[in-house]
């Protein structure tokens, strides 16, 4: 049987994590969601768009040596450990890769693991419209964890299991229903995320435009020299239209002829320069390894300084 690629079920983010006993609480992991479609002897890795990655995880092809099952499709993800900690950094290493002899270079060097945490197919028949709570028993009558397999934990306290999260500086927690039925290309409350955001004040060194309107900040931080350093750049969040043209108007007022930044932003093509004057509150999810801002998202503008706004918030 040749298996079309389905789009997974995702959650909807919270703001307070659900209690209940019929809710069950996981660990977000910081990687690359994936679905293995196996049937006939032959498997395929496809991500949450659709793109083909069974060439980026070889390890992972033989589904014999983790599944009991004739034929079936998982839901999980890949994630790699750096630091004690996931690391989307370190599992993008191995997922933009292309050419074989690369892949199998780092298929040595970057260990990955598939933590699995669904089942939508099992033995000839689809199990999506089963409770939660059985595909997770069905998971573990065919799955046989190894070192680079394992079945997601479910966990009975949400808000517990977030605060071992954030004291490990982790991703965040997804709550469940146990009754809920797996909705193919779905999205809606029956599953719940919530990471754990960090935040910061950080000063605006540039904008981009689209239409003529600002639609991005620049951002930077003052380090212990006084240098203006870029972090990255923001669009999303709680930016309203009101709040864009204002953004429009100041660039126009602030613009200056060179880049304000110590060191050369990421994306520079479209940009417009001006004096770091304007301040506004970030909140990310962590800082990637070139040192910039994963995740930002606007919250608004800050009632600070742009000299408040230094590298001693981090």
């Amino acid at each position: 049987m040749e298996f079309k690629a389905v789009k997974p079920f995702e959650p909807l983010t919270a703001e307070s994590l659900p209690t209940g006993e019929r809710w069950a609480a996981q660990v977000k992991w910081d990687g690359v969601r994936m679905l293995t479609y196996s049937s006939g002897g032959s498997s395929r890795l496809i991500n949450r768009k659709g793109n083909e990655r069974t060439l980026q995880y070889p390890e992972f092809t033989d589904t014999s040596l983790y599944c009991k099952a004739q034929s079936f499709i998982l839901d999980g993800e890949m994630m790699s450990i750096e630091n004690n900690k996931p690391s989307f950094h370190a599992i993008m290493k191995r997922d933009s890769l292309r050419k074989t002899d690369e892949i199998r270079f780092a298929a040595d060097r970057i260990a990955v693991n598939y933590m699995i945490f669904d089942l939508l197919y099992c033995n000839g028949e689809w199990v999506t419209d089963r409770p939660l709570e059985e595909r997770q028993q069905l998971l573990e009558q065919v799955i046989v964890p190894n070192e680079r397999v394992q079945l997601c934990q479910n966990y009975p306290d949400a808000e517990q299991l977030f605060e071992v999260m954030r004291r490990h500086n982790w991703e965040g927690v997804v709550c469940k229903d146990l009754d809920s039925t797996y909705a193919v290309g779905g999205k809606d409350k029956r599953w719940q995320k919530k990471k754990f955001f960090r935040d910061l004040y950080a000063a605006i060194g540039g904008v981009t435009y689209r239409d003529g309107i600002v639609n991005a900040l620049l951002l930077g931080l003052y380090d212990e020299e006084g240098r203006f350093l870029y972090i990255g750049h923001a669009g999303a969040g709680k930016f309203t239209v009101t709040d864009w043209r204002f953004m429009t108007e100041e660039a126009e007022r602030l613009k200056v002829p060179d880049r304000p930044f110590h060191n050369m932003p990421a994306r520079v093509k479209g940009a417009a320069w001006m004096l770091p004057s304007l301040t506004v509150r970030v909140e990310y999810l962590e800082w990637t390894s070139g040192w910039t801002l994963r995740h930002p998202v606007l919250q608004g503008f800050a009632g600070v300084s742009a000299e408040q706004c230094t590298v001693d918030q981090i």
